[in-house]
Formats: C-alpha cells, structure tokens, sequence
C-alpha cells in the first residue's frame, strides 16, 4: 500500500520537523523518523487504529505528543494532518 501527504499535512509536518530540531539538534530527524514509524504502522494495518469518524483514522506516535489523522482511499492511505495533541482537537477538519 501506498501514502501520500495532502499538501497542509506535508507543510504541517515540515513544521514541526524544524521546530524540534531548533529546540535540539538531531531531534528533528528524530521526529521524523517516529512519524515515518507510525506511517509504517497505519500501513500494516490501515484500518488497524481509532477511528475518528467513518473516514478518519488516528494512530499515535510513541515519543512525540502527535498523532497522524489519515483515511483510505482508492486503495491507498492520504495522511490530513501530523496533528500536534495539545493543539485544538478538530483544527484540521477545514
């Protein structure tokens, strides 16, 4: 199965990447590499993680407070958000 990033995710992603490695050097890639992990994850077991709603999924990282909001579509997962946990719950919806 293949993913892609809609465009505010990737921005949202990029984001975040360099905002951890601006608090650490290295932990940007570490971030990274965790979300790259989770995407590894939601791949094994697409339907595997929370549910949001009937399209939306949820599944965690481990280290970093976020979770990556994504859903399947024609046969492949589309990532709409690498949602920081302690933002507004539903900012990404619009």
């Amino acid at each position: 199965m293949e993913f892609e990033f809609s465009p505010a995710a990737k921005a949202e992603f990029v984001d975040a990447i360099d905002y951890y490695e601006n608090q650490q050097p290295g932990l940007g890639k570490e971030f990274l590499e965790e979300v790259y992990a989770t995407i590894g994850q939601i791949l094994q077991y697409p339907n595997g993680w929370a549910t949001l709603d009937p399209t939306f999924h949820r599944c965690l990282t481990k280290r970093f407070p976020y979770g990556v909001i994504y859903a399947v579509e024609n046969g492949a997962v589309r990532i709409y958000a690498v949602m920081n946990l302690h933002r507004k719950p539903n900012y990404w919806r619009s």
